[in-house]
């Protein structure tokens, strides 16, 4: 690495920190640790409020590490664990191979492909609302029966679609 490279990387412009993309964006492992943080959070039901007065933060701190703008450091996630009570690898599961795999250095190149969080039905809204409303079906039995209509439903359409398009 010639001496030019070397400032380029150690330069701490502003939007080009620690932990961000070459162009500004977060960092992808920090959009999908706080997606996992999101996710969580609403599935129990609590607010962006509750969570942060649980570990002693402002509710527009809990925002910014939901986005990835904040990077979540490790006793922060810790504290995030206990609160939400899951296991601290919970933040890092699902994570796709292409970012997991990634170096540092080859996530801030990788930064002018196309963001994979942006279709990943995982970070819809209705998503959470689907699996919230889910889980508030208390009799075992009747979830399940909605769990197998829905997914039958999804066959059926991938099927029809399938067929559509022959």
């Amino acid at each position: 690495m010639s001496p030019a490279d070397e400032t380029v990387i150690v330069k701490n412009t502003r939007g080009r920190g620690r932990g961000r993309t070459a162009n500004g964006k977060p960092n992808p492992v920090d959009i999908h640790v706080g997606g996992r943080i999101r996710l969580r959070r609403t599935l129990l039901g609590m607010s962006q409020e509750k969570l942060g007065e649980a570990i002693g933060l402002t509710f527009q701190q809990v925002q910014k590490y939901e986005r990835g703008a904040n990077r979540v450091g490790a006793s922060r996630l810790y504290d995030l664990s206990r609160v939400l009570e899951v296991p601290v690898s919970f933040f890092f599961d699902d994570m796709p191979d292409e970012i997991s795999a990634k170096s540092v250095h080859e996530r801030r190149e990788m930064s002018e492909s196309p963001d994979p969080f942006d279709n990943d039905p995982m970070n819809r809204r209705e998503t959470l609302e689907l699996v919230r409303a889910y889980y508030r079906i208390t009799d075992p039995v009747q979830r399940k029966r909605v769990f197998e209509l829905v997914k039958s439903m999804g066959i059926v359409i991938a099927v029809e679609a399938t067929a559509d398009s022959q």
